[in-house]
């Protein structure tokens, strides 16, 4: 499992735009992008104790989520994601689901597992029957996307990000609830053993403000509005 370095930052409107006219002159856009920006949809789970929730606000240094992402609204290609973090280093594993898998895990339920599905189907079937794992709630926003090979660097911006506990909604019409003040968007920057300094000095702007903020805690969150 290869971990990379990502930091997140809060960024305006105004910074947000800034830094995006600067990273188009030395970054390529995203290949799975179309257009200035895609939309992206997950599903979260957490189990029967909301440990993943519970390490969130506790701040636990090292942590995991599964997760279930769709892109655009489309439902032709699901991934089953699991993103594990220690400290500031991150790695994500995926695997593609069918849309039927994908509607019985959102009841709760794990297909039956066979001998050649992945480790990390295993896995998350495992952690179904063993920890009551089940999904908890939606997050959606638009990602603008820039790559830049030396490095493996990944710079995103996630706008309009909002949350939604009604997870039996994922393929529909979801009530969503904004969790950022209106003109806050998220800025994150990942990478392998080091950022290029001409990248580095591109987002330096001087007002960027560090941030540890996780869409799955702000979504949870959406419950008591």
């Amino acid at each position: 499992m290869k971990y990379r370095h990502e930091l997140k930052f809060l960024v305006s409107d105004r910074e947000l735009e800034i830094l995006r006219y600067r990273l188009k002159a030395l970054m390529e856009q995203d290949r799975h992008q179309r257009g200035d920006s895609y939309r992206i949809r997950s599903l979260y789970f957490d189990d029967f104790r909301d440990s993943y929730l519970q390490e969130n606000e506790d701040g636990v240094d090292q942590r995991k989520k599964y997760r279930i992402r769709i892109y655009d609204g489309e439902d032709t290609i699901i991934k089953l994601e699991k993103k594990s973090k220690v400290r500031t280093m991150t790695s994500k594993e995926g695997v593609l689901l069918s849309k039927e898998e994908t509607q019985l895990y959102m009841k709760g339920q794990a297909p039956a597992i066979k001998d050649d599905d992945s480790f990390l189907k295993k896995e998350f079937f495992a952690q179904i029957k063993a920890n009551g794992l089940r999904p908890v709630c939606i997050v959606e926003y638009e990602r603008t996307a820039f790559v830049e090979r030396i490095g493996n660097v990944r710079v995103t911006f996630d706008r309009n990000i909002s949350g939604s506990n009604k997870a039996e909604c994922f393929f529909e019409y979801a009530p969503m609830t904004p969790v950022l003040p209106a003109g806050q968007h998220i800025l994150e920057v990942k990478y392998d053993e080091l950022l290029p300094d001409y990248i580095a000095q591109v987002l330096e702007i001087g007002t960027l403000q560090r941030t540890s903020f996780s869409k799955y805690y702000y979504a949870r969150k959406c419950e008591d509005i």
